[in-house]
């Protein structure tokens, strides 16, 4: 990726790398997000893109889950909206790179 100038690395973090929870779930969810953070400075002048992305929700895992929300009353993730952000990320322009993103389902019970 150095010699090419081109790449992207993303990492999947969670709510807990920005807001704590059990403590070694949101240790290690820190230190990725901190790793991200710190490859990001040191990689970005070179040309890689890096990202921690916030997936937080349910995730779907099959379509025939597609009604399975009104059943259990919890909202799911996409699967192919979730890879559709992370192949954005990817492609995106130099000029404005992401570093972290948050992914969650509407009505999700964070915000509540």
């Amino acid at each position: 990726m150095l010699k090419k100038a081109a790449g992207c690395i993303l990492f999947t973090g969670a709510t807990s790398s920005v807001r704590g929870a059990a403590i070694t779930f949101s240790s290690a969810k820190f230190a990725l997000r901190g790793l991200a953070q710190a490859l990001a400075r040191e990689l970005w002048p070179g040309g890689i893109h890096i990202a921690h992305i916030v997936v937080d929700g349910v995730i779907r895992e099959r379509e025939i889950d597609l009604g399975i929300e009104e059943e259990t009353n919890e909202p799911l993730m996409n699967p192919a909206a979730i890879a559709e952000v992370y192949w954005t990320l990817v492609k995106q322009d130099r000029s404005a790179w992401t570093l972290e993103l948050d992914l969650r389902p509407n009505r999700e019970k964070f915000f509540e």
